[in-house]
């Protein structure tokens, strides 16, 4: 999974990066400090997954990642190549969604570049230039449909109706992800606004209550939000690891950030995990909610995918309260076939020939 943080310059971008990653992105105060993207590969923390490796004993535990992508602040007029304009819009182009962090702090150290604090604008005006680079892409597409759908191709009239659909919507403010259309053919034009967006309100630790606005404007377009005091955060991630649980019991904080965020991006992605226990290897897999067995296979060789038998499944929270054994002597453990819808928590044990 990978996860694109946008936003204005200045809003805490490249500091909620350094929190997530435990990084050391420059997080200064002026714009476009950040030029090229920073990248963090962070593991994905899963109780349920320790928990495999105190009953297994494996050599190894290997869990499922994300990769984040802090990319330069996003300036008004970008569309048209303002600021680093069209190099940050393609640097998002292929990430599976995106985190918009939208300042609601107040600072005067900080440079605010829209002058005060207004979270609706700030979201609006990022949007906008989104909306802007999509239609852009989605004019090119229906030029060069149009030859092919006016001399009866019928595949091309199919798309060309999707995108003059997109295109008035976009027009109109709405965002593609919004627009009724095939998936198919969304999804092909790897539009900006078709992506999922988590808004995540970047609050002063002293007024948690200021990202109200943000969470408001979240539910009016169906999607997750967060407040996180980006600062907080990345000063806990620069302490040790059992420094970091009592520090945040001290403020409050039940959940870190980083954690937060994954189980709003899993939601938000409609994402499960599942498990494989192999050799001496224990290891975490994220797959879609409802993807069949011979896919989950597939995600972790091709030739497994090829050769599927069977898998035979058993579920994490039937383990933690006995054991495999049990489990077998139960009937608790199953044999399944390629059609089987991997649940989240499932352990799975892939049968097939090469």
């Amino acid at each position: 999974m990978e996860l694109g943080i946008i936003g204005l310059p200045n809003v805490g971008k490249s500091t909620l990066f350094n929190a997530l990653t435990t990084g050391h992105a420059p997080a200064s105060n002026y714009p476009f400090c950040t030029i090229e993207p920073n990248v963090g590969i962070v593991e994905v923390p899963d109780e349920r997954l320790e928990k495999l490796g105190e009953i297994y004993k494996p050599q190894k535990l290997t869990h499922t990642t994300i990769r984040f992508l802090d990319v330069a602040g996003l300036a008004k007029g970008a569309a048209k190549g303002e600021g680093l304009g069209n190099k940050f819009l393609s640097h998002i182009r292929e990430v599976d969604a995106l985190v918009h962090l939208v300042r609601c702090f107040p600072d005067e150290k900080v440079v605010n570049v829209m002058g005060d604090i207004d979270p609706v604008r700030d979201i609006e005006v990022v949007n906008t230039e989104l909306m802007l680079a999509d239609l852009e892409v989605v004019g090119r597409n229906i030029e060069k449909l149009s030859g092919s759908a006016k001399s009866g191709d019928k595949k091309a009239k199919e798309k060309l109706k999707t995108l003059e659909q997109i295109k008035e919507g976009l027009e109109k403010g709405i965002s593609a992800r919004r627009i009724e259309v095939p998936e198919d053919l969304r999804a092909s034009y790897n539009l900006l606004t078709a992506k999922p967006v988590l808004y995540l309100a970047n609050v002063d630790e002293k007024d948690p209550g200021s990202g109200k606005k943000v969470e408001e404007y979240a539910q009016g377009e169906g999607a997750e939000s967060l407040s996180v005091s980006a600062e907080v955060e990345a000063q806990i991630a620069q302490l040790e690891k059992g420094e970091r649980e009592k520090f945040r019991k001290e403020l409050g904080i039940e959940k870190g950030a980083l954690e937060r965020l994954i189980i709003s991006s899993y939601r938000l992605l409609d994402l499960v995990t599942f498990f494989t226990v192999v050799g001496t290897e224990v290891k975490a897999w994220t797959i879609k909610r409802s993807s069949p067995a011979v896919l989950a296979a597939g995600k972790i060789h091709s030739d497994m995918e090829k050769g599927f038998i069977k898998a035979e499944v058993f579920s994490f929270k039937d383990l933690e309260k006995s054991d495999e054994k049990t489990l077998h002597e139960k009937g608790l453990v199953r044999i399944e076939g390629k059609d089987y819808e991997i649940q989240d928590g499932d352990i799975v044990r892939f049968r097939f020939h090469v």
